[in-house]
Parts: structure tokens; C-alpha cells; sequence
């Protein structure tokens, strides 16, 4: 993946996007008022290739291309924040780009500032977080997911398939939502083995943990080596380097935001999914069909299974059918209310 340093350098590559038909990144041809939607996205850190999270948003873009005649160009930018809103901006500032997303936390309170400065234009990000005293504005949908119920479900799978009685976490960024995964994961373990040890660690306190696999891959065999046998990590490209660990020691791991083909690794026993592709689309769709609502937090959640977790190909005849019916048990009480999971909490 390629990460852009200047600002020349990330329109350079918005422009270079409009001419890479074959990659589904738009015709090259400028669009007028009554052509297709024209979607710009600017991915989160780690980009494209990191087999989770960025690469279902794209995939999003990419059947809405298909299936709805979407247009779209993307950008990688690099750094801590400013390259970050720099690209955001320059596709505002692009009279053909009918809608602008940002995909991950990092840009909530950049597109928030954004879609005021623009109000013409649609945009969204993806797991939003709610700026501090700031209304979203009514061009601007957030999309939010259950983390902390999904978790749960990760946590209760871990606790019921330790040999070893102790389990790790690894996120990446330390932040309210890399919270609830990591509360609601512990809550879960706790909840059907209260006799297991959670160890946990985050790989750093800015954007860059989520694009470090050196490090995840030192966290995780640190974690192991003091007897976890799997660990559950939400911490994006990082969790590659945790994944590597894994390979080392032998363990297993429970992953977040896994494509099809990665859950064919053996091992990964399961991965809590949230679905970015779908609520791409559906927003993308939302506003190409002229239903776009803004100035709200949409939640896909655990009821539709927009929030869900589900088990690896190539270890999925290793879960007994028991496990995986207390675990659909728990999903039952979750959405009845029979367990109530506070997702606001580590927001807070």
C-alpha cells in the first residue's frame, strides 16, 4: 500500500483514481449534474490490503458501481491527521463528487466540521463517534456498529474454548470504540467462565496502531507466552502481525471485520464482523436514489447481523455444536434484553 505525504501528492493520486477503470475507481470521463453519483473515500490507516475493515468498504464501493452504475475514486493518505482531512477537503472541494466518506473513527471530527463548511454535499463516515458539543450536521450520516454486543459473543467463544483458562486482547488505537471491544470481550469471557484471566494490551494511542503488525506480532507473543491460548484482536492492519504470532506458537486467534477468504485461515477460529460492506452500500445507495437522512448515528446492529460473529471455515468443525448453540443462546438474550450491554459506556 502507498501512503501520500503531501497534499500535491493525495490529489495527485484522487486524479490518477479517476482514470483506473479496470480497479472500479471511476471512467476518467468528468461527470455532468445528470450523470451517475460520483463517490469519493478516503480510507483509514492501514488502506487498502488490510484484508478487514478498509477492504470491505471498498468492496461496498465496488458493488455499488456494479449493481447502481456508482462512480467512485479513492485515496490512502498517510500520517496522523492532516493528510487525512486534506483529502477529505479536496474531494468537498470537487464539484463532481456527489458524496464523501470517511472510513474509520479517526475522521469523525474532521467530517463533522466538513459537512458544515459544505452543506450541498453528502457525506459519511464509518464508526463514527460523536463529537463533544457538536450536532451532526443534516448532510452527514454516521454509521455506528454494536462492538461491544459482538464482543460479547467473541468473549463468550474464547472462554468456552480455552485449554489453558487465560485468553488475551490486542486493540489498536486506545480509544472509546477499541473499548468496546475490548469490555465487551472481557464481559463475554467472564459471562461463561468466570474463572479465566483476560490479559490486555493496545498497540499505541494514535492512528498509526492500527497500520504497526511489528508490533501487534510482539504483543501477541508476549500474550502467549504467558499461557494465552487465543487472543481476540480489533486492532486492523496490526492484527496481520498477530496473526503471524499466531502461526508461531501455534494458537489461535478470534479476528475482527475477517473477508470470506481470510476466515479460511486455520488459525482463526471466529471473527466478529461488522458489516462495512452493507452499510457502505446501503448509504452509497441512500443517496444515489435521492432517500439520503442525514444529522444522525444510524446503528447496524446484532439483530440484523450487520453486527455478528461467525467461525472460520477451516476450524469450525473444532467448535462443538454445544458451544456454538450457548453462543447462539447468548445472541437470543442479548437481543430479548435478558442481557443488556451498555455500548456507550467506553464512550464516554
Amino acid at each position: 500500500m502507498k501512503y501520500f505525504h503531501t497534499v500535491f501528492l493525495l490529489w495527485a493520486v484522487l486524479l490518477a483514481g479517476c482514470a483506473q477503470n479496470p480497479s472500479g475507481t471511476g471512467s476518467g470521463s468528468p461527470k455532468t449534474s445528470e450523470g451517475p453519483l460520483r463517490v469519493g473515500l478516503v480510507f483509514d490507516v492501514g488502506g487498502r490490503g488490510d484484508r478487514a475493515f478498509n477492504d470491505l468498504a471498498y468492496s461496498g464501493l465496488e458493488q455499488a458501481k456494479k449493481e447502481l452504475g456508482v462512480d467512485f475514486i479513492y485515496v490512502e493518505p498517510g500520517g496522523e491527521g492532516g493528510e487525512r482531512e486534506a483529502a477529505l477537503r479536496q474531494m468537498a472541494d470537487d464539484p463532481e463528487i456527489g458524496m464523501v466518506i470517511g472510513v474509520g473513527l479517526l475522521f469523525s471530527e474532521d467530517i463533522t466540521a466538513l459537512a458544515g463548511e459544505y452543506p450541498s454535499k453528502k457525506f459519511a463516515c464509518v464508526d463514527y463517534m460523536p463529537v463533544k458539543g457538536a450536532a451532526l450536521p443534516s448532510n452527514l450520516s454516521g454509521m455506528t456498529f454494536e462492538e461491544k454486543k459482538g464482543s460479547f459473543l467473541a468473549g463468550a467463544l474464547a472462554g468456552l474454548m480455552t485449554r489453558s483458562n487465560t485468553v488475551g486482547f490486542i486493540g489498536g488505537m486506545d480509544s472509546g470504540i477499541i473499548r468496546k471491544f475490548e469490555t465487551g470481550f472481557r464481559e463475554g469471557v467472564h459471562f461463561v467462565n468466570p474463572r479465566a484471566t483476560l490479559i490486555s494490551g493496545f498497540i499505541g494511542m494514535t492512528g498509526s496502531a492500527f497500520a504497526n503488525p511489528a508490533k501487534g506480532r510482539e504483543l501477541a507473543l508476549g500474550q502467549y507466552g504467558r499461557g494465552a491460548d487465543i487472543i481476540y484482536q480489533a486492532a486492523g492492519a496490526s492484527g496481520l502481525g498477530v496473526l503471524e504470532a499466531a502461526g508461531e506458537t501455534g494458537r489461535l486467534v478470534i479476528c475482527t471485520d475477517c473477508d470470506p477468504e481470510t476466515l479460511k485461515d486455520s488459525r482463526i477460529l471466529g471473527s466478529m464482523t461488522k458489516a462495512v460492506d452493507r452499510s457502505v452500500f446501503s448509504t452509497v445507495a441512500s443517496a444515489a436514489d435521492g432517500s439520503f437522512e442525514g444529522g444522525r448515528a444510524v446503528v447496524y446492529g446484532l439483530d440484523d447481523r450487520y453486527t455478528d460473529l461467525v467461525y472460520s471455515v477451516s476450524n469450525k468443525d473444532r467448535i462443538p455444536p454445544s458451544v456454538l448453540g450457548r453462543i447462539e443462546a447468548l445472541r437470543t438474550k442479548i437481543l430479548s434484553g435478558e442481557i443488556a450491554l451498555d455500548e456507550t459506556a467506553a464512550l464516554r
